[in-house]
């Protein structure tokens, strides 16, 4: 067996990870999937006082990355962390605003996270899988993929509250996304997030006005330069700060645990073998981005929805996307054109990502026939599931830990505190 696979050519129906689109449409299927993420890529470093220009440069680089080491076998996008931003706020003292002016000291806990990460990786891929298994089963990993869909809630809701006209302009969004993905025929219908979202954009640029909204503003797209440097920056290795950060790869070792079990499930396929190869590869990634500038990274839960409603796993849509990403990096003038999407189109669209996120768990726990009679069951995920859409902080040690933290750990010991002195169950 050769290390990456033969894709063979597929034109009709769902596209597995070994097979290809036309390359046509595999480029038009990739600028999809940097459209599903920009969203997200963009506004983490925004609140973290990063610069976003670096952030999606690095993704691409991430993105590309994990392709190679998974052998183009694992259909993911890897895309700037929320789980990051907490610890970075409180090892950097950023208050939000503008640039960041301790980026440095946060981005060598981001390395050194990354490191911890990888370092996982290695320990599951020489040992096997079994012992994160079992401290991962299926209903805690669907917990942690709900936690997070869930936790995510208050950042779409707030993108579309602005006024009565942007809930209406979001709710297009959601509308033309829907109908385009369930009515849509051939490759159209492949294209919902692209296509819906183009929609709503020009109904906004038609509309805006009329309403007392802010129009669409191209002056900054024209004054923008084609190309220009990433603004990168070194990291400071600071203990304080490295020990801050350094946990937040046990959240990325469940969100990925959970996004990978949910591209299985999705599939059809069997990606166990893959996760000590994905987190390594993550947490390289990771590494690679804090090395210049650039976020944590993990593979996007958005673009596991993507993937949800036009049922293309083609890992080979992730290398456009992850080449275009890197491009647009280089492009200040692509910056501010996504500038100029409508928040409340953005919005619209992650409330359909964001619930494909959290549907995904309900996927998960169906296939792996998760018995929701059991007590144990029941109560860890009802548990997981306040704790990540509350998004409850929690103090440890002097620093904060997130509702997707809270959620992550909260889930996994209060399911093996319930599982002590029982009887093995099949999940």
């Amino acid at each position: 067996m050769s290390y990456f696979p033969n894709w063979t050519l597929k034109t009709s129906g769902a596209v597995m990870p070994d097979e290809k689109l036309p390359a046509a449409q595999t480029l038009i299927a990739g600028l999809q999937h940097v459209v599903a993420m920009f969203g997200a890529t963009v506004l983490a470093p925004i609140l973290m006082g990063f610069d976003p220009n670096v952030a999606i440069f690095f993704s691409g680089i991430a993105t590309l990355l994990f392709f190679v080491m998974t052998g183009g076998r694992l259909p993911s996008y890897l895309g700037s962390s929320f789980a990051f931003i907490g610890v970075v706020l409180a090892a950097s003292g950023f208050k939000g605003g503008g640039p960041n002016p301790n980026i440095a000291v946060a981005l060598g806990g981001i390395i050194f996270c990354g490191f911890v990460y990888a370092l996982i990786g290695l320990i599951v891929q020489s040992i096997g899988t079994r012992w994160i298994e079992k401290l991962l089963p299926p209903v805690v990993t669907g917990a942690v993929v709900a936690a997070i869909g869930l936790n995510l809630t208050a950042v779409a809701i707030g993108m579309i509250s602005a006024s009565g006209y942007t809930k209406w302009v979001a709710l297009l969004t959601v509308v033309a996304v829907a109908v385009v993905a369930v009515y849509g025929r051939g490759f159209a219908q492949r294209l919902p997030i692209l296509i819906g979202g183009l929609i709503a954009y020009l109904f906004y640029a038609l509309t805006a006005t009329s309403f007392g909204a802010p129009g669409i503003d191209l002056s900054k797209v024209g004054a923008a330069a084609w190309f220009g440097l990433p603004n990168f920056v070194a990291p400071v290795f600071s203990w304080p700060a490295m020990a801050l950060i350094a946990p937040v790869a046990i959240i990325l070792v469940a969100e990925n645990l959970g996004h990978i079990k949910g591209i299985g499930v999705m599939t059809g396929r069997n990606m166990d073998p893959l996760i000590g190869r994905a987190f390594m590869a993550d947490g390289v990634a990771t590494m690679i981005s804090g090395a210049g500038g650039g976020t944590g990274v993990t593979t996007y839960a958005e673009n596991m929805g993507v993937m949800a409603v036009t049922r293309v796993y083609s890992t080979l849509v992730f290398v456009a996307a992850g080449c275009i990403a890197i491009l647009l990096g280089f492009s200040p003038k692509f910056g501010a054109l996504i500038g100029t999407i409508p928040v409340a189109v953005l919005g619209g669209l992650a409330v359909v990502v964001f619930g494909l996120i959290a549907a995904t768990a309900g996927r998960i726990w169906v296939e792996s026939k998760v018995d929701f009679s059991s007590p144990k069951n029941l109560i860890t995920v009802a548990t997981a599931l306040i704790l990540g859409a509350g998004d409850l902080k929690l103090p440890i040690f002097g620093f904060e830990l997130g509702g997707i933290g809270t959620a992550t750990f909260g889930a996994i010991m209060l399911y093996h505190l319930l599982n002590m002195g029982r009887e093995k169950e099949s999940v």
